[in-house]
């Protein structure tokens, strides 16, 4: 089982899950942990699905969340806008307003990011 899911279990590492384990039971996975964000934690359940189907029956999965007062919390890379932060969160542009509005004590102008800066991702 573990290699079926190494990618679940790579992503998990990457993501610097806390007080996470994982054990192999009777062929089942059992994993469990705590993410920073909501953001995170959904990453990991669309990755235990994209590996074992919309209901995989061989992994049981308890993901618990840090910080569920937002979304995520983004580090703004060279190049990025409001709007391309939006579509990686939310899956469209126009979100770009909540994420301003979220962000309006560092931000005066939504066509105005810095690389390096830290935006709250609101929770929707």
């Amino acid at each position: 089982m573990r290699a079926k899911y190494q990618g679940l279990l790579d992503l998990g590492e990457s993501l610097n899950i806390k007080n996470g384990d994982v054990q192999e039971e009777n062929g089942i996975l059992k994993v469990w942990g705590t993410t920073n964000t909501p953001y995170e934690k959904n990453l990991l359940w669309d990755k235990i699905k994209e590996i074992g189907g919309e209901n995989p029956t061989d992994i049981i999965a308890d993901i618990k969340v840090a910080d569920d007062s937002v979304y995520h919390r983004h580090v703004v890379k060279s190049g990025e806008t409001l709007g391309k932060i939006a579509i990686q969160y939310y899956g469209k542009a126009s979100k770009y307003h909540d994420i301003f509005k979220a962000n309006s004590d560092i931000l005066k102008n939504p066509d105005i990011i810095h690389p390096d800066q830290e935006l709250i991702i609101p929770n929707l």
